[in-house]
Parts: C-alpha cells; sequence; structure tokens
C-alpha cells in the first residue's frame, strides 16, 4: 500500500490506460480481464480517496499557485 497521494495517481493513470488497452482488445466489456482491471482501478482510486482523507490535502494543493 503506497500513501502517497501523488503515486498513488500515477498507479490510477497506469491502470486506466492498462484497462483502456483491455477493453480495446475484447469485444465484451464484461470480459472477466476488462473486469478484473477496473477492479483494479477501483482499488486504486479507493485507496488515493484514503490517502487524501489521511493528508487532508490534494497533490494541486501543494502548488504555490493554488490556495
Amino acid at each position: 500500500m503506497v500513501d502517497n497521494p501523488e503515486t498513488i495517481q500515477e498507479c490510477i493513470e497506469k491502470a486506466r490506460q492498462r484497462l483502456y488497452q483491455i477493453a480495446n482488445s475484447h469485444t465484451e466489456l464484461m470480459h472477466p480481464e476488462v473486469i478484473r482491471q477496473s477492479m483494479i482501478l477501483d482499488e486504486l482510486i479507493n485507496e488515493y480517496n484514503k490517502a487524501i482523507r489521511l493528508n487532508g490535502k490534494t497533490p494541486r494543493d501543494k502548488s504555490p499557485g493554488m490556495r
């Protein structure tokens, strides 16, 4: 488990791209591989939301121009 929201965001993006690739390679969205990757993405999103709650900030909140 990764607690850094920025790292989790990177993992989410990779998982999202992988889901897109898998979905495009199968004719059915209910294909087991598509569902499996979708569940992985869901878990990462849940982990990200938990990290945000614990840290109290999104990665964007840390940038100087955002308040």
